[in-house]
């Protein structure tokens, strides 16, 4: 099915998820959508981050015509999927970057304290707890918020004395002595993940949901019959609002040069 597969998030960050995507899905279109009028989400209430959420995925499927609909947010998949998820019940697939990284470390056996950082709204939802708890029981569960790391890694700050001390001081709390898996619960996090596993000596397993999420994403294709027999347009990539400083950052978090398009679904 030659449509395109909708992808959205707060701001840039979840652009390492559409790369991800591009990268196992190569023939498939994506148009991917940045918030970045409203960023970041992860100050906001949970009703702000669920209306922001269903009006964009309400643009990507009517205005788009997306065949199926990532959240690549942490922060808008606590919050709006199970709502976007039963709202499109039948017509999409609704994508979290939650649910396949809770499906891959259920399935790990190895597991069995697993530490998770994230934006604040990420962690007062309690839905990692709660899912890993329902599949998972006697798994041990340490959360703990990490709100400055993403306006760091946002103003370039990685791979560096900066987000070194940074990382350490958040990585060093109590809360996450004694690991063995960490879930890094926001996309913008992939930009330090190496730093994070050499903090850890390569001794802790590591789970963001780039690749986790985008192999997901196709198998759920290939089992609704929705995969592209090949390319037909270029991807798109729309931000609600457009500085020349987040075209510089996206650089960063999508690998290479992309162009990147504004476009205000609120007032159109």
């Amino acid at each position: 099915m030659n449509a395109p597969i909708g992808i959205f998030d707060s701001g840039i960050g979840g652009l390492t998820v559409a790369n991800a995507i591009s990268g196992v899905l190569p023939q498939e279109q994506l148009i991917y959508f940045g918030d970045t009028a409203h960023l970041p989400y992860g100050d906001k209430s949970k009703e702000l981050i669920r209306h922001y959420s269903e009006k964009i995925t309400d643009y990507l499927i009517h205005d788009k015509g997306c065949k199926a609909v990532v959240i690549a947010c942490n922060t808008a998949s606590s919050a709006a999927y199970e709502f976007l998820r039963d709202k499109y019940r039948g017509v999409v697939p609704i994508i979290s970057v939650i649910d396949p990284i809770i499906e891959a470390i259920v399935e790990d056996d190895t597991i069995h304290h697993v530490g998770l950082i994230a934006t604040k709204a990420t962690i007062s939802s309690g839905v990692y707890q709660e899912k890993l708890q329902r599949r998972k029981p006697d798994i041990r569960y340490a959360p703990l918020a990490t709100p400055l790391l993403v306006p760091m890694i946002e103003e370039g700050f990685h791979n560096n004395n900066i987000s070194h001390a940074l990382i350490h001081n958040y990585l060093q709390n109590e809360a996450l002595s004694h690991i063995d898996a960490l879930i890094l619960g926001c996309t913008h996090y992939i930009i330090v993940r190496k730093e994070i596993d050499e903090f850890y000596g390569g001794q802790v397993k590591l789970f963001d949901s780039t690749h986790i999420v985008a192999n997901k994403l196709k198998k759920i294709l290939e089992k609704e019959g929705l995969l592209s027999e090949g390319r037909v347009k270029n991807d798109e990539f729309l931000l609600s609002d457009y500085t020349e400083a987040f075209a510089k950052t996206a650089r960063m978090f999508y690998g290479h040069e992309i162009k990147l398009v504004r476009k205000d679904i609120w007032n159109d």
